[in-house]
């Protein structure tokens, strides 16, 4: 398990090697889409659910 200083170590060896991902945000609307896509191996980035387009009770 890692902890907030191993992230931040992680993060700050990728910004120096400049290592970057590549993402596609989505909106809750699509997540059954988008998991569909993933199960198929039809992306090559990772997706990213935009929270602010989620119902939070």
């Amino acid at each position: 398990m890692c902890g907030i200083k191993e992230i931040q170590e992680m993060l700050d060896f990728c910004a120096e090697l400049k290592i970057v991902l590549d993402i596609q945000i989505i909106l809750k609307q699509i997540i059954n889409e988008a998991y569909e896509r993933m199960l198929k191996s039809g992306v090559n980035y990772r997706f990213v659910t935009d929270m602010s387009s989620l119902e939070i009770a």
